[in-house]
C-alpha cells in the first residue's frame, strides 16, 4: 500500500502523541541527530525530548547509538527515525482495523448495553447479571441503551481499507552519507631476482 508522509504524521501522533511531530520533522529524512541538537531547535530541555524519544523508541520508530563526551564524561544520544518500522506498524494497524470491522459485520444488528451515565460504565447483558444490574461505582441502576450498527458505513470502510492494502508500496531509497575515501598505502614493488635473494 502507498503511505505518504502525512500517513506517517498521523501514524506518530495517534501512537505516541501530538507533541512528538516537531521531534519527528527534525530527524525523519536524517541519521543521528543529537538529543542537545532537538532540544536546542525545539527550546525546551533535553529530559522533556528524552521523554517524546523514548515513547517513539517503544514502538520501534527511532533507533539511536550513543557516545561518551570525552570533557563532560555523560553520554550523549544520536537518534534516528526507522523510516520502515513506521511503515510497517501503520500497515499493521491498517490490518488489525480491517478484522475489527470485519468482526463487527457478524454482530447483531442491534446490540444491548447498560450503562451508567455518571461513572461512565458499560456492561453486555452478562456484565450486567454479575453486578445486579447496578453501578459498581455509585450504586444507581444502570440504564438500558440499544447500539444499532451503520452496516454500510462499515462495508464502505471496509472496502477502502481493503483497497489500501492490496496497493504496493513505493520503496523509498535510504540516503546514505558518503563514505569517506580511505588513502592508499604505497606498494614497494620488488623483481623476482631481489625477492629471492631478500627470502635467502
Amino acid at each position: 500500500m502507498k503511505i505518504t508522509p502525512k500517513d506517517i504524521e498521523d501514524l506518530v501522533a495517534d501512537v505516541v502523541g501530538k507533541d512528538t511531530l516537531q521531534v519527528l520533522k527534525l530527524i525523519k529524512n536524517r541519521k543521528n541527530v543529537s538529543e542537545f541538537k532537538i532540544a536546542e531547535k525545539m527550546k525546551i530541555n533535553v529530559n522533556q525530548v528524552r521523554n517524546m524519544l523514548y515513547r517513539m523508541n517503544e514502538y520501534g520508530l527511532v533507533g539511536f547509538t550513543r557516545k561518551k563526551d570525552k570533557k563532560k564524561g555523560w553520554y550523549i544520544y544520536y537518534w534516528t527515525f526507522n523510516d520502515k518500522q513506521a511503515k510497517n506498524l501503520y500497515t499493521h494497524l491498517k490490518r488489525k482495523k480491517l478484522e475489527a470491522l470485519k468482526s463487527r459485520l457478524n454482530d447483531p444488528k442491534e446490540e444491548t448495553f447498560y450503562v451508567c451515565k455518571i461513572d461512565f460504565v458499560k456492561f453486555d447483558i452478562n456484565g450486567s447479571l454479575d453486578v445486579d444490574f447496578k453501578c459498581p461505582e455509585c450504586g444507581k441502576l444502570l440504564k438500558e441503551e440499544k447500539i444499532v450498527h451503520d452496516f454500510d458505513r462499515i462495508k464502505k470502510e471496509i472496502e477502502i481499507l481493503e483497497q489500501e492494502l492490496i496497493q504496493k508500496p513505493k520503496v523509498i531509497p535510504i540516503i546514505k552519507p558518503p563514505k569517506k575515501k580511505q588513502k592508499q598505502k604505497p606498494v614497494s614493488k620488488f623483481s623476482k631476482s631481489k625477492r629471492a635473494k631478500k627470502s635467502r
